[in-house]
């Protein structure tokens, strides 16, 4: 795999998710700004959701998100938690898989761990498995797992 800069990385996220939600059926909106706490918002059926993208390579069979953001400026590099409020959704993008991994932040604590591949020792309690989070998870509904 080509080394990727950060942003690249991000933007590869954010267009593979893209792609994924048109291909399910949604209208995907770009918001004018990159400040904004979300990367896309999807519409379908009368409801608008945001959507924030994280491009996530596999490691050990998993892709962890931690639900915070992290930035780098002049005065260092600064992290902060996620305020789920102000998204509807996490689409996770693993360039492992080329698959993106939708479920809703409220839903989960500080990180959340998808599994790729089964685990070594075939535990299967309390083991979010990625292919179950391939679905946009309808409002209101909890993830899998």
């Amino acid at each position: 795999m080509h080394y990727h800069h950060t942003k690249d990385k991000g933007d590869l996220g954010v267009a593979k998710a893209y792609a994924d939600l048109v291909s399910k059926g949604y209208v995907v909106l770009f918001p004018a700004t990159e400040h904004a706490p979300f990367d896309l918002v999807t519409y379908r059926g009368g409801t608008f959701r945001r959507v924030q993208v994280k491009y996530r390579a596999a490691r050990d069979g998993t892709v962890t998100v931690p639900f915070k953001s992290f930035w780098a400026d002049r005065h260092g590099t600064h992290e902060r938690k996620i305020d789920k409020s102000a998204i509807d959704l996490v689409c996770i993008y693993c360039p492992d898989t080329d698959e993106c991994y939708y479920l809703r932040p409220q839903d989960h604590g500080l990180t959340v761990t998808l599994r790729i591949t089964p685990s070594r020792n075939n535990q299967v309690v309390r083991v979010l498995h990625a292919a179950d989070f391939r679905l946009v998870p309808e409002l209101g509904a909890s993830d899998p797992g």
